[in-house]
């Protein structure tokens, strides 16, 4: 049967061991609902501003959302602390068996707050609303996999040896390795703490079987329901080919002449079937690799694949999946690959790389997640951190020290503005505009394409406190999933929780200007100042080349839609939400004396005199 709402939170102290259940005060749940806000709300209050992120004292929290595994898809669940890559917030999601298992061990609590350093490596176990610490020092070392299937009755997520030498993008990897918390290194807090494996021991909640039968009717009939029942995320290269917003030889081109190789129709050839076949929300594609089964998603051909060059479907499956088997995150991990490459061949590194090279691709990979060559140390640090060693600022973007995903923003400049603005560095999910803009969508002018990158964020917001699956914003955006929220007892309409979403974002960056970031922070990099080619000449050494085309992004008109983001959103020149949006967003009595909160600044959506981007249904 359905819970009823959970209000709960689970308190674990590892350094002392201890377990505490304390009740949300209600305000909270009605202002931040569960999942990202929840997380968000806990994070501002418990942490000290400076508080290093591999430290005890950083918080780690695992959070469900009120109508986890009842609603249709995967369930969710969220891996929210202070990033060790960016020191920003962050937030990071994964989906799959152990995602529901957790929802339903947890009862009536909605999340666990993890704290402190244990003196030797252990699980925490939960079930019945409860959790115990367990010695662990049997799976030290282990990969993903093999950590998983030491639990085969129970719903695990873990770390590999990424997490255990705190890579500073190590994912937190569930189920085998198949789902994965990736980006901004959740897995590096994890192994700070000690903490090998979060081992959820109940079954997922269950209920509700007409609501989520008829929200299984409308995402088939979406666009998002139709194109993930066919390709899943798979087809995105070949969209992005299309499109000339691949990335591709680390940022140097905007196609790749592999892209077909990589594809969807090459992962249909090669598939052994689907995650979950028979589920009204189908799940990814599983195919065997030289390291294993795999579950690949859209990142994985993109960034090992165009990224670096490799146009064999195998191999880049197979680099995929050892990075699953590591714990490290994919995007970061073939970033870094790529970055290594263009400094090799820039010769600031005394080792020869070259693109194309999947074995050489391998070994950086394990280097990373090891740490044990000067290079693989460097990287695992982030492209930044291996920039300011060996030099190579410029080659591959990052922002808030994240380095960019899927999408080049050459071909549509308002992913600039949504990648820069990201609440967690260089991340394409809290917006992605490129999808409408790369095919031609015309935005009337730049205050619609504000509110365009504004109010995507502001739905994922609040649907990221929701936690349903991903591709559900579909189903979900008539009604920002009020009408679930009613069936768990909680009655609250659209336009409520369209201001929790911008609420929700603007309390996120108040933690992070409290953590010092401003108007730097979202700059624009200078890798994409520069041009970039077309095409791509193929794979391997051929091809290597300059690029072609004048088509770097212009930092005057970068600065003035940045200006006008913050106008929309009534924050200051410098990216600071001013007093008068922290009052309207009931935030006054959240911030502290360490948040600087200026008196005028920017004017809000509504002086704008346009439609408000959370309330809109057409941005």
């Amino acid at each position: 049967m359905a819970r009823e709402y959970p209000s709960r939170v689970l308190r674990v102290d590892l350094s002392d061991r201890t377990v505490s259940s304390e009740p949300v005060p209600e305000t909270w749940l009605e202002r931040y609902i569960g999942g990202k806000g929840l997380g968000a709300r806990y994070l501002y209050a418990d942490l000290e501003p400076g508080t290093d992120p591999l430290s005890p004292e950083n918080v780690l929290a695992f959070v469900v959302g009120p109508v986890s595994g009842l609603t249709p898809g995967e369930p969710r669940y969220a891996a929210i602390t202070k990033s060790p890559l960016t020191g920003t917030f962050l937030d990071s999601y994964s989906g799959g068996e152990f995602a529901g298992r957790l929802a339903g061990s947890l009862e009536d609590h909605l999340a666990v707050l993890v704290t402190g350093q244990a003196d030797e490596p252990v699980v925490l176990s939960v079930a019945d609303g409860e959790a115990t610490i367990e010695p662990a020092d049997d799976l030290r070392g282990t990969d993903a996999a093999e950590t998983c299937a030491a639990f085969p009755d129970a719903g695990v997520a873990c770390i590999g040896p990424a997490g255990e030498h705190e890579v500073q993008y190590a994912t937190i990897a569930a189920d085998g390795g198949d789902h994965h918390a990736g980006r901004g290194g959740a897995g590096a807090v994890m192994g700070s703490k000690n903490l090998k494996a979060v081992v959820a021991r109940g079954e997922a909640p269950t209920g509700l079987e007409d609501l989520r039968e008829r929200y299984e009717r409308r995402f088939a009939e979406s666009e998002d329901g139709r194109w993930q029942s066919a390709s899943g995320t798979l087809e995105t290269i070949d969209v992005a080919n299309a499109v000339g917003v691949l990335p591709t030889r680390g940022w140097q081109h905007s196609r790749f002449d592999g892209a077909d190789d990589l594809g969807i129709e090459a992962v249909r050839e090669r598939a052994s079937g689907r995650e979950r076949p028979d589920d009204a929300v189908p799940g990814g594609f599983r195919v065997e690799t030289g390291a294993g089964e795999s579950v690949p998603r859209g990142a994985t051909p993109i960034v090992l694949g165009a990224g670096l060059a490799i146009d064999d479907f195998d191999a880049v499956a197979t680099l995929g999946a050892v990075c699953d088997r590591l714990g490290v995150d994919v995007i970061s991990a073939g970033n870094a690959v790529a970055w290594a490459v263009r400094a090799s061949q820039a010769d600031l590194l005394e080792r020869d790389l070259s693109f194309g090279d999947e074995d050489a691709a391998n070994d950086v990979i394990r280097e990373i997640a090891s740490r044990k060559t000067p290079l693989g140390d460097a990287l695992a640090d982030g492209i930044d951190a291996a920039a300011a060693e060996f030099g190579g600022e410029d080659l591959v973007p990052t922002v808030k020290g994240m380095d960019y995903s899927s999408y080049d923003p050459r071909g549509a400049e308002t992913m600039a503005l949504a990648y820069a603005t990201s609440d967690r560095g260089a991340c394409h999910r809290r917006a992605r505009p490129v999808e409408s803009e790369a095919v031609g969508r015309a935005w009337p002018d730049d205050r619609a394409r504000v509110a365009a990158v504004a109010g995507e964020q502001n739905r994922r917001a609040v649907l990221w406190s929701l936690i349903a699956d991903d591709f559900l914003e579909d189903a979900l955006s008539h009604d920002l999933g009020a009408e679930w929220l009613a069936a768990v007892g909680r009655e609250v309409d659209r336009t409520d929780l369209a201001t929790v979403g911008e609420r929700i974002w603007t309390l996120v960056r108040l933690f992070n200007v409290r953590e010092g970031f401003s108007r730097e922070d979202d700059a624009l990099p200078d890798a994409l100042l520069e041009s970039r080619g077309d095409a791509d000449g193929g794979s391997g050494a051929a091809g290597d080349g300059g690029n072609a085309n004048g088509d770097g992004l212009d930092p005057e008109r970068f600065d003035a839609l940045l200006e006008r983001y913050y106008r929309y959103r009534g924050w200051n020149e410098e990216g600071r939400p001013t007093l008068e949006t922290v009052r309207r967003l009931d935030l006054r009595e959240v911030v502290d004396d360490s948040t600087p909160i200026p008196e005028t600044g920017g004017t809000g959506a509504r002086a704008e005199s346009e439609p408000s981007p959370e309330v809109s249904d057409d941005d």
